[in-house]
């Protein structure tokens, strides 16, 4: 197999936070990297307990005075070597998140550096909750695209 988030690690090359994750897909291959990427980042597709978290993120934004989130910090900004890039350099600190596809697989890679006290304050608690929010992100893009492996069990009327 590839190896996942080069790009991350390119862009930041000594990341604060670093975490790939992986869902299987059995349609991975029929949408591209890009496609991916809009789908799992969708604000508006977001499932709703990620919503709630999202709006607890202005709140603590608010409080240590960062700029308030901006759907447009999710968009896809290019795509490198195969890679869908999502890079967006804030006050606090800068993600870049990667998609990348791989046969029944796709793989987001996240790298995070954090800028000061209050990008760490901000991160210990994004920092306990990312791979339960990227998966549900992942899973809720997986169900958009049909993507999801059912058993046979599961296929019976």
């Amino acid at each position: 197999m590839e190896p996942t988030g080069l790009v991350a690690f390119t862009l930041i090359p000594r990341p604060d936070f670093a975490a790939t994750t992986t869902v299987s897909a059995a349609n991975a291959a029929d949408h591209t990297a890009e496609r991916w990427a809009r789908e799992i980042f969708s604000v508006p597709a977001l499932p709703a307990w990620v919503k709630a978290l999202f709006a607890g993120r202005e709140v603590a934004a608010k409080l240590l005075r960062l700029p308030p989130g901006d759907p447009a910090m999710l968009a896809v900004d290019r795509v490198v070597d195969g890679e869908a890039v999502i890079d967006t350099d804030d006050r606090h600190l800068r993600f870049v998140a990667t998609v990348r596809i791989t046969p029944g697989l796709v793989h987001v890679t996240t790298a995070v550096r954090l800028k000061g006290w209050r990008g760490k304050l901000y991160f210990a608690p994004v920092r306990l909750l990312h791979d339960t929010v990227t998966r549900a992100m992942m899973i809720s893009a997986l169900h958009r695209l049909g993507g999801l492996r059912t058993s046979p069990a599961a296929a019976r009327p």
